[in-house]
């Protein structure tokens, strides 16, 4: 026992003496336990991530194309927007009295932050609430994501003007200033940083609605071009508002018929299993433009290809693991080669070759159990904090 102690100790005061080289291989040692069980606990919490929003939303209607696209551009807005369809499709949705549906339009940005233009049952249906000030009620006002206010150092009672959708934009739509009016407690989803509007809002931001001055009442003649009963017609000097405030509001007005208006997507909400059912045939049968899915089986698919992927992983750090352990060998032989005059001297000093063995064991004994216990830290921490860094990441 007494030989063991005497080994353990002669061989942490080696160790303590070359830092550096020990560092390196209580390093390699580490990574090489603590990266597969850290990157399966990231990997397990994102699928619990991104199965959970997913099966928060029950269904979701789309231009036909890709589902998974539409899946991804629905629930996390990080992706191009998928072809438009109209404002009918909530209206045939809501009429059918099968669903509740939520529109969704993600085609705008206000500095390289999605707009959403919405309702407020999507605040219900993603159980969001307001931290800072109030939700939006009226044309023109905006609620800010979590993160969106943060990294814009924005609160409630400032102002956020939308982004042209290019910088050559010659259709004569000016970007809109939004009035901020609350700020959503984080929620570490994608609606952090998100900007949410009402749908006519976006209306506005495309140009399809705007507000100006009372022609019949303004002073400036020079931009009336005619006047019969009850139409004035204007030139292309009248000056639109490019904010919406108390003073202006009854002055915003939209051109065509709301029906025709484009959206994103629409989020439909059954009352029951029974009513999905029926909402997802008649969509299946019919032979319009747009098409129904259901995002818990899209991600379900999506999730089938990630197991491949970390089947891959675990393959790829099984040949890393075998790599260390091969180059430690080496590393502890060239030691022990270098070391020979070390090894001639304890021979003179009366050890015995056991004693060698037990040396260079101990050795290898005190980096393993560093290793391991660093492995474990780095492994806990990471189980600890593994729900915000993948609702970070995803979001």
């Amino acid at each position: 026992m007494n030989g063991l102690k005497a080994s353990f100790f002669l061989a942490w005061k080696y160790l303590s003496f070359n830092k550096l080289r020990t560092t390196i291989l209580v390093a390699c040692v580490t990574l090489v336990g603590a990266l597969p069980l850290s990157l399966n606990l990231l990997l397990s919490a994102s699928e619990r991530e991104l199965m959970a929003r997913a099966e928060t939303t029950p269904l979701v209607v789309g231009a036909k194309g890709s589902d998974l696209d539409l899946a991804i551009n629905s629930l996390y807005f990080s992706t191009v927007p998928p072809e438009p369809i109209t404002m009918a499709e909530v209206n045939q949705i809501q009429s059918s009295s099968l669903a509740i549906a939520i529109p969704l339009q993600t085609q705008f940005q206000a500095r390289n932050f999605p707009i959403i233009g919405t309702s407020l049952d999507y605040f219900d249906l993603r159980q969001l609430s307001v931290a800072d000030g109030r939700n939006f009620s009226i044309l023109g006002e905006a609620v800010l994501g979590a993160d969106v206010a943060a990294a814009l150092n924005l609160k409630s009672g400032d102002t956020l003007v939308s982004s042209p959708e290019s910088v050559f934009d010659f259709g004569g739509v000016y970007p809109l200033k939004m009035n901020v009016v609350g700020v959503l407690e984080k929620s570490y989803t994608a609606d952090d940083n998100a900007v949410f509007v009402d749908i006519k809002t976006t209306r506005v931001i495309q140009g399809l609605g705007h507000g100006h001055q009372n022609l019949e009442q303004s002073e400036e003649t020079n931009v009336v071009l005619g006047q019969s009963d009850n139409v004035v017609t204007a030139n292309a000097g009248l000056t639109q508002h490019n904010q919406i405030d108390a003073n202006n509001l009854d002055s915003f007005h939209f051109h065509g018929s709301m029906e025709t208006f484009p959206l994103t997507a629409v989020i439909a909400v059954p009352k029951d299993e029974k009513s999905a059912a029926i909402l997802r045939g008649r969509y299946e049968v019919s032979e319009a433009s747009s098409q129904i899915i259901q995002p818990a089986s899209v991600i379900e698919k999506l999730l089938l290809e990630v197991f491949k992927v970390r089947n891959i992983l675990n393959l790829v750090f099984g040949l890393v693991t075998v790599a260390t352990v091969i180059a430690l060998i080496l590393v502890f032989n060239l030691s022990l080669r270098l070391r020979q005059r070390e090894m001639e001297t304890n021979f003179k000093l009366g050890c015995c070759r056991t004693m060698i063995i037990r040396l260079i064991a101990a050795e290898v004994a005190t980096i393993l159990v560093i290793s391991f216990g660093c492995s474990l830290v780095i492994t806990a921490s990471t189980g600890v904090f593994k729900d915000r860094i993948t609702q970070t990441m995803i979001s």
